[in-house]
């Protein structure tokens, strides 16, 4: 193993200690690191890391401090470099009520901006809440 490969090891090492990635993800943190494209894949995939649990792991995440609606959070991941399979997997793995996720999401959008109720029910829908969990979201809120 070359120094550059041990070090990229190190680097992912220490970036999965931090926060979930996808494996596109990591490669490309570690590319730019200024590691060279090879020795970055190599370091990721010497891991030996479970991306269906980083996806779990990072869905999560987004959950800490922001709403997502079921579809909204796949497509995120989807964005972050996970798969198709992968997103679904890490989705498919938490409890979530997407009934409480929309009327999270509308009080987050209540609280930047003024809306009709139909207005928020279709923000909700856009994001991918179905229309049974957007109005839910919007009555709870009062609307």
């Amino acid at each position: 193993m070359t120094r550059a490969q041990e070090n990229a090891i190190g680097s992912a090492e220490s970036y999965l200690r931090f926060t979930a990635f996808s494996r596109k993800g990591l490669i490309e943190q570690l590319e730019f690191e200024g590691f060279e494209t090879s020795d970055a894949e190599f370091a990721v995939d010497r891991l030996g890391v479970d991306w269906k649990d980083q996806a779990r792991k990072k869905a999560e995440q987004y959950l800490d401090f922001m709403a997502f609606s079921r579809k909204g959070l796949i497509d995120q991941l989807e964005f972050e470099g996970f798969t198709a399979a992968e997103s679904e997997f890490g989705v498919g793995q938490l409890q979530i009520d997407w009934k409480e996720q929309a009327w999270k999401k509308a009080e987050q959008y209540l609280e930047m901006m003024t809306f009709s109720r139909q207005g928020l029910i279709d923000q909700l829908k856009f994001e991918g809440f179905t229309h049974e969990e957007a109005v839910y979201g919007v009555d709870k809120t009062g609307l």
